[in-house]
């Protein structure tokens, strides 16, 4: 690259980083994850740092280079070979139900990738049914039916358990504001 294509480069990834972290830390639920799957991301808008800036909307441009980045890593045989656990402690930002927003997160971190992604574009970064399938790659109609799917197994998730000796239902969600997710804080 000349250099001032890197220097473009540097400064739109120094004043995008941390929305692309936080974007990455909600698709994979784990900070230090995300910080590699930024990595990746930022490695391939490198490469192709001429398309990027060519892009009608350069944002748009690096967060589908990152969800597509989390959808194949979630598909990789590496990633179902080597799954690590305990991880380093957050504290999330005050939230009106710390049990819902953990009850959220846990029924979202279940969901498949492709579901997963659906979501956090839809309602994460609010877009609509067209720029979420063009993120994905993929028709309106999968992102309706991906984004009806997943919200159904997160219901599901968050339902109460059949009362039984010794179960107690799960806190029920109506609507979660963000709050407590990786980065809002």
């Amino acid at each position: 690259m000349s250099g001032s294509r890197d220097a473009e480069y540097t400064e739109y990834v120094a004043a995008r980083l941390s929305s692309l972290r936080r974007l990455a830390a909600v698709l994979c639920d784990d900070w230090q994850r995300a910080d590699d799957l930024v990595q990746a991301a930022l490695v391939k808008l490198y490469v192709h740092w001429g398309r990027v800036q060519a892009a009608s909307h350069t944002d748009a441009y690096a967060r589908t280079v990152l969800v597509r980045e989390f959808i194949h890593e979630r598909r990789s045989t590496w990633v179902k070979r080597v799954r690590l656990t305990g991880g380093v402690t957050e504290v999330p930002a005050a939230a009106v139900d710390h049990d819902a927003v953990l009850d959220v997160r846990r029924a979202v971190a279940a969901l498949p990738a492709r579901q997963r992604a659906t979501l956090v574009l839809r309602f994460y970064c609010d877009l609509n049914v067209d720029q979420s399938a063009e993120i994905l790659g993929c028709s309106p109609g999968t992102v309706k039916s991906q984004t009806a799917r997943a919200l159904d197994a997160v219901r599901r998730a968050l339902e109460p358990a059949a009362d039984g000796p010794g179960r107690q239902p799960v806190t029920r969600v109506a609507h979660h504001t963000g709050e407590g997710a990786p980065g809002h804080g």
